[in-house]
């Protein structure tokens, strides 16, 4: 932990130097955002903020960090590829992180909102051959966010998700479920 608090302090410092990888504009309610994203992987909040500072979008940092404690690399070292253009595929797919550890279990017969294409995928496939099904951005990018929103308001996945089809960002989700 010393050593990602040490390398996401220089990340910072550089930080200056980045060049983002899409253009963020600041959103309502991002703080509340991050100090849940920061509960859910026992960080300071100021090590999120950094990810942000980086240039990532709020929604994509705890991709970041979900990816990298599965497959245990450093999330700057995520964070580099990402700039240089890897999608979260690529590096799901390059660290042997398979939609096996990305999938998010719903109640039966819950609604998967957005998701349910990929949810039909899911039940169509057995559980044994889940790591081989390929993911895209959005997936990956929708499914760390269900499960780190739902786990930190208590709320079930399919709520979240049903929220999140008519929501800007899952920062807007996560703040509208906690009005």
């Amino acid at each position: 932990m010393r050593r990602i608090t040490t390398v996401l302090g220089a990340m910072a410092i550089l930080g200056a130097a980045a060049v983002p990888l899409r253009g963020q504009q600041p959103e309502p309610g991002v703080d509340a955002y991050f100090r849940a994203v920061a509960e859910y992987f026992r960080l300071p909040e100021s090590e999120v903020e950094i990810l942000h500072d980086w240039r990532l979008l709020a929604e994509e940092i705890p991709v970041a960090l979900f990816v990298a404690s599965r497959a245990g690399v450093s999330p700057e070292a995520l964070v580099a590829l990402r700039r240089r253009g890897a999608s979260w595929s690529d590096l799901a797919a390059r660290y042997r992180v398979g939609a096996d550890v990305f999938y998010v279990p719903l109640r039966a017969g819950a609604p998967a909102g957005p998701l349910e294409a990929l949810y039909a995928r899911f039940r169509e496939t057995s559980p044994t051959q889940w790591s081989a099904l390929p993911l895209s951005d959005e997936e990956i990018v929708a499914l760390v966010n269900v499960r780190v929103i739902a786990q930190s308001t208590g709320r079930d996945p399919s709520e979240v998700l049903r929220r999140a089809a008519d929501a800007r960002s899952y920062v807007d989700v996560y703040n509208r479920i906690i009005r």
